[in-house]
């Protein structure tokens, strides 16, 4: 397989909802094109694109595969990319190296909410967009209904370029509405015929519609269409290109990948009329500014999109060219690091086969093993060019995990954030408050992979715990008491004797410690001892067992022993006074507060928000954004929020975000305070 020249690329990501059959697609387009003798994932065959085994045993894509595909000129790089909403991460990775996202839609469904995300994801990137309507073939297939619903979500720039011949058990093939031809698909065979008389009629209206929708793209032309003189075939051929790269038209296929029907009209539009990376525009740069897609530049630039740890072939990087030609054994500099990397192999990957290339020229798509480069990052000759990142989903889902054997800690660790580095939608961290080992992901089913092959490949277990809430303690007024601690057992005793008084620091200070003493009834010397036993104290809390802060302690007279008083006499006498004190000035427990923005469909608006109200939350505002969709402002307790990516999701159909950030503290509520304390006592009659 040789490197295509820039002109000869198409760099398609495959999205949608997750099941309308991207995969499938794919699988199809590797059989017609003579990559895979049979169509993969169908009737029993292995898919060549979904090899991994939790791929495998969960029936979805988790990673996004690509399949190189030669077809009549052009090397198209179809990614096919993951669009369940745990794993949506890998599409916005592929959307950004890619000129085109072709949306798969079922025919019977629609536009769901995973492909009115990505969309916009889309949208934002600046990509030209296309349209699969697949499975016409089913039973209660609507194309004209699924088109009206396309339309009404994502406008009327769209246009039907095939159109099915027949639907459900009557489909025939598609009617290829740029040539005016009708075509049937049997294995890798395709017969071309003049439409048949009853859908002409329908065939030359939707002509005429695509003709009415691409002429724009020329005001010279649009104007010969206005004046009602039609356009001839190499104009709407020239038109279609133009339209397609400009962004102002989607074109709209038909067909069913199982039976293979319209995947052939599809790949031929790809090559000749979808962009080429030179004529998507420019690549944005951190700095703001951006670097042109050429493969005249001698200085080549790459950009790393995915990383993958396979358990076979080892640490890989998905990369793209975008500048010059790179070859093996090339030496360039990465931008973050300031490091030089080697590209010691350049691949082309089909599935997990990989085949080693002698070169590769910009905008093409190439794997390079052995990088220690991480996604996001960029290479170059100067290492002074940087890639603006894109943009990942937003990862609110936290939990904590522990090893099933505690010695096996450090390796659960250093395998995750080994993770964490090839996908940047986790993190993993360890709470030094709370003692936990917190990973930070999309949703749930992400974390269950990764578990599954920490375990497959390391042999440790690990299970998710309850996630501990960082509550504080404080106290309400001010009290004052005695700590005296007295002990005598023959020979040198211990005596430390000190009145301490506490009031609540209301301007955020967390503590403060004053000396009041006078007279020498406590030597200085001691002194540090009492300020030293007080903040041990308030690191175990006064009630509940959370940190005490927010609060001033003033020592303020004393006595001490000649012979007996020492350091740890006064620490001691000092943790008794704080907790006598504290008993007297209303302590309470304060809980961390998050300020949420969640924006969904206003259908939903009023769900989120009984939801807020329900999680002891309050709504601070609502907005429209420009895309017509509901801002909720609010602010909830964190502990209402550990499962809120989760429920979302479900309240919104997959359709709503969010991000958060911390408000500070506010006091618990009574009930609340109550069961924080039975929990504490529990743990401390159990020895815990």
């Amino acid at each position: 397989m040789g490197a295509p020249k820039t002109g000869n690329v198409r760099n398609v990501v495959l999205v949608g909802q997750g099941g309308v059959g991207k995969t499938s697609l794919a699988e199809a387009m590797l059989h017609l094109s003579g990559k895979t003798a049979r169509l993969g994932g169908h009737a029993g065959t292995k898919p060549t694109l979904d090899y991994d085994a939790e791929e495998v045993k969960r029936e979805f894509s988790i990673s996004t595969s690509i399949a190189p595909i030669d077809w009549k000129g052009a090397r198209i790089n179809v990614l096919d990319a993951p669009c369940y909403p745990d794993f949506i991460g890998d599409a916005y990775a592929a959307m950004s190296v890619c000129e085109t996202a072709l949306f798969v839609v079922d025919a019977a469904e629609g536009p769901q909410p995973t492909t009115v995300k990505l969309w916009y994801a889309a949208e934002d990137l600046r990509l030209a967009r296309a349209v699969f309507v697949n499975r016409v073939d089913k039973e209660n297939a609507d194309y004209a209904m699924c088109m009206e619903m396309l339309r009404e979500r994502f406008g009327m720039r769209l246009g039907a370029v095939t159109l099915p011949w027949g639907t459900g058990s009557d489909f025939h093939g598609i009617i290829d509405l740029v040539r005016m031809k009708a075509r049937t698909c049997d294995g890798t065979k395709q017969t071309e015929f003049d439409i048949p008389a009853e859908l002409l009629p329908e065939a030359e209206a939707a002509h005429e519609t695509l003709c009415e929708l691409v002429a724009e793209a020329d005001d010279a032309l649009m104007e010969k269409y206005l004046e009602g003189e039609p356009l001839t075939q190499d104009e709407v051929e020239g038109l279609l290109s133009t339209a397609i790269a400009k962004r102002l038209f989607v074109p709209v296929f038909a067909g069913s990948c199982t039976q293979e029907q319209g995947v052939n009209s599809l790949m031929d539009d790809i090559a000749t009329y979808f962009p080429a990376p030179t004529d998507y525009g420019e690549m944005p740069l951190i700095d703001g500014d951006t670097l042109k897609i050429s493969s005249d530049d001698d200085r080549p630039v790459v950009f790393v999109f995915k990383t993958l740890n396979d358990p076979q072939q080892g640490r890989i990087s998905f990369i793209k060219v975008l500048t010059g030609t790179i070859e093996p054994g090339m030496e360039l500099v990465n931008a973050r690091t300031r490091r030089s990397e080697r590209l010691a192999h350049l691949n082309v990957m089909c599935g997990r086969e990989m085949t080693e290339v002698g070169h590769a020229y910009a905008g093409d798509i190439v794997v390079v093993p052995k990088l220690s480069a991480e996604t996001g990052d960029t290479l170059s000759v100067t290492g002074k060019v940087e890639a603006a990142a894109f943009k990942f989903p937003n990862s609110q889902y936290r939990i904590a995990i522990e090893a099933e054997n505690r010695s096996e800690e450090d390796k659960l660790f250093t395998f995750i954030d080994k993770a964490c580095e090839a996908d940047p939608t986790m993190s993993i961290d360890r709470d030094e408050e709370t003692g936990q080992t917190v990973i930070s992901a999309v949703g749930e089913a992400q974390v269950s992979v990764l578990l599954n092959r920490l375990e497959e490949r390391t042999k440790v277990a690990a299970h998710i715990v309850p996630l501990r809430i960082p509550y504080r303690e404080t106290i309400r007024r001010v009290a004052s008491a005695q700590g005296r601690h007295k002990k005598q057992t023959g020979g040198a005793g211990q005596f430390g004797d000190c009145f301490l008084r506490v009031e609540p620091l209301l301007d955020g200070t967390e503590y403060e410690f004053v000396d009041e003493v006078v007279g020498g009834r406590i030597p200085r010397a001691l002194i540090p001892a009492v300020d030293k036993g007080v903040q041990e104290t308030m690191k175990e809390g006064v009630i509940a067992g959370y940190p005490l802060t927010g609060i001033r302690v003033a020592c303020y007279d004393g006595s001490y022993h000649p012979v007996d008083s020492n350091e740890m006499a006064f620490r001691t006498a000092a943790r008794i006074g704080l907790k006598k004190a504290c008993e007297d000035a209303d302590p309470v427990v304060l809980e961390p507060m998050e300020n949420i923005t969640v924006t969904i469909p206003e259908s939903y608006a009023g769900a989120v928000m009984g939801d807020v109200s329900g999680s002891r939350g309050r709504v601070t505002g609502m907005d429209t954004n420009e895309r017509g969709e509901t801002v909720i402002m609010a602010t909830v307790p964190y502990a209402e929020l550990v499962d809120y990516a989760t429920r979302l999701r479900s309240l919104t159909r997959g359709t709503g975000d969010f991000t958060m950030e911390p408000a500070g503290y506010e006091q618990v509520p009574y009930d609340v305070q109550q069961k924080l304390v039975e929990i504490y006592e529990h743990m401390r009659a159990q020895g815990r």
